[in-house]
């Protein structure tokens, strides 16, 4: 599903990734830990398509996305990735059902019905007419979670998804994903948190841009 191969990424003197090599079969649940500065969010961006390596090869699902143009990659993160945001970025004008069709449209076409039953497979289906700011934050990320999998993503990229949330919400969401990967779902999540990481086939640990441990 995913493979690294002696990544790089660089910002001017700054070595963000160093020669980082991993593979990620499909399916798998790999938790991914590290200090602040580590380089978890420039894997996520790699890894995600929002960016590129400065040297290496990063291929997901069967493309190099370092020789992919700016189109391709778009088309690429649209159809294959679901992205969980720990800070949700909902768009604030809109009603969490709304929120979740502007992913649809960018995929294909909007469906009002198909939206409203991811809200309901998070258990917000009475809140789908709310706005962001009538939604408390366990609200807001279960709807980042039903906008994220509104497209059937073959990998999950989440960054944080549960690190704002209280101990209900965490369990509702942590759930969710249990169930996605009983499904199939590859799933890569980027965690603080030992217990949170111990639902993950694998672990690996990132120290300044390298793989420093990585434990079944």
């Amino acid at each position: 599903m995913l493979e690294l191969e002696s990544v790089t990424k660089a910002y001017g003197n700054l070595r963000a990734l160093k020669e980082v090599s991993l593979r990620v079969a499909p399916g798998e649940w790999l938790s991914v830990m590290g200090p602040s500065g580590s380089g978890k969010t420039t894997l996520m961006n790699l890894v995600g398509c929002l960016d590129t390596p400065t040297s290496g090869r990063v291929v997901l699902d069967g493309v190099e996305t370092n020789r992919a143009s700016r189109s391709e990659l778009t088309r690429l993160r649209r159809d294959t990735v679901g992205l969980v945001f720990q800070r949700f970025h909902l768009v604030p004008h809109l009603t969490a059902l709304e929120n979740i069709m502007v992913a649809q449209y960018y995929h294909s076409l909007p469906d009002a019905k198909q939206a409203m039953e991811a809200l309901e497979r998070v258990g917000l289906a009475d809140r789908a007419k709310h706005l962001p700011r009538e939604l408390s934050g366990g609200e807001q990320q279960r709807v980042c979670v039903a906008r994220a999998l509104i497209n059937y993503p073959k990998l999950v990229l989440a960054d944080e998804p549960v690190g704002n949330l209280d101990e209900d919400n965490e369990r509702r969401v942590l759930e969710f994903f249990a169930g996605l990967h009983a499904d199939g779902t590859t799933l890569v999540v980027v965690t603080h948190d030992p217990k949170v990481a111990a639902l993950g086939q694998r672990t690996i640990v990132l120290e300044h841009g390298r793989i420093a441990k990585e434990a079944a």
